[in-house]
């Protein structure tokens, strides 16, 4: 058989370029597919202009994959790590000084948050979380120029207890609640401790939610120990702001894990109602009372009515010509008025003397 020299070699170049293409494809194919993995799975994400500034100063603080025009807080928060996330919850957080920011339609957004000492020590962080709809957070590590640092506590047994049997509001509403005063119940619940270290004075937190908004958290400490496998019974105050009414959600939380979620159906407080109804009825026929007394007082009078008047509130007297019945020849005189009748002497007669025994 005869061979063409070169055509050997012209019939492998071809074989080794596209093998060499295929070793390419399958090398970066593997590199793509995990990185958009991994930005789907990331979820929220905050970056900050800064690590590091001072009480005073300012910095940008930037976000995406969140929400679309969610509603965001920012906070610096002291006592805090990304690992742990708030520390005693956002009590430890310059809250004076907190910003709120609603994202795009994408989910980010960009704010100038002012820089403020959290009312704990550091390590701080720059603390995001939405306020209304599906909770979401994120802790950026950050550090605050001249403020004290402090290591964190050891960490609890958090995340350990759950609760056993179903939750109850107990309580029932008063009279002052008919009338606007604040509606307050107990959340009465058995927790159980799964874990190996006892749980001392736990901090629970109380969220009530009102239609869609999220829940407003209040921190509730129960005095007490849950020793590991025991359990508890546990009553923690619920109150809401005065005049409330409608359909309430109580949620209970220890650490980040909602442990029990409560309905509650507050009545209207019909007492402001009937308060307000019978105020706009009383007010308006008192001032119409007093409006027909002035009137009747500054209007002019005829002259008949005003000398009718005159008579009524002259004082009566007590002088005879003054009255009507009595004339100055009529009057009677001073001897008819002085001298009864039967001591007045008898009258005598010109020229006939009068004795004793007659004749």
């Amino acid at each position: 058989m005869t061979q063409h020299p070169g055509s050997g070699a012209g019939s492998r170049v071809p074989a080794t370029l596209l093998l060499l293409l295929s070793v390419l494809l399958l090398l970066t194919a593997p590199a793509t597919a995990p990185t958009a993995r991994a930005a789907e799975s990331d979820g929220p994400s905050v970056t900050l202009s800064k690590k590091e500034a001072g009480k005073g100063g300012e910095i940008t603080v930037k976000g995406g994959g969140w929400r679309s025009e969610a509603l965001l807080m920012l906070l610096i928060c002291g006592r805090s790590t990304p690992e742990r996330g708030v520390v005693g919850g956002t009590n430890s957080c310059a809250n004076a000084d907190g910003r709120a920011v609603t994202t795009d339609k994408k989910g980010a957004f960009s704010k100038k948050l002012p820089v403020a000492e959290p009312p704990e020590p550091c390590p701080c962080v720059v603390h995001v979380a939405t306020v209304t709809g599906e909770q979401a957070l994120f802790d950026a590590v950050f550090t605050v120029a001249g403020h004290p640092t402090a290591p964190l506590p050891p960490p609890a047994d958090e995340g350990r207890l759950a609760v056993l049997a179903t939750t109850r509001l107990e309580g029932e509403s008063s009279l002052l609640t008919w009338f606007g005063a604040p509606p307050a119940r107990q959340l009465v619940f058995t927790v159980g401790n799964l874990g190996a270290a006892p749980v001392e004075d736990p901090v629970f937190e109380i969220g009530t939610a009102h239609g869609v908004f999220a829940p407003q958290w209040e921190e509730r400490q129960w005095r007490g120990t849950v020793a590991p496998g025991g359990k508890a019974r546990i009553k923690l105050p619920v109150e809401l702001s005065a005049g409330a009414h409608g359909d309430y959600q109580v949620s209970l939380r220890y650490g980040t894990k909602v442990l029990a979620e409560q309905p509650w159906g507050v009545g209207r407080p019909w007492g402001v109602t009937l308060f307000w109804v019978l105020l706009c009825l009383v007010v308006p026929a008192a001032v119409f009372r007093i409006g027909m007394a002035v009137v009747d007082k500054v209007r002019p009078r005829p002259a008949g009515t005003v000398a009718r008047h005159a008579r009524r509130t002259r004082p009566a007297s007590t002088d005879t010509a003054a009255l009507p019945w009595f004339t100055q020849d009529s009057a009677p005189s001073e001897n008819r008025r002085s001298a009864p009748p039967e001591n007045r002497p008898p009258p005598t007669t010109k020229g006939h003397v009068w004795t004793r025994n007659g004749g």
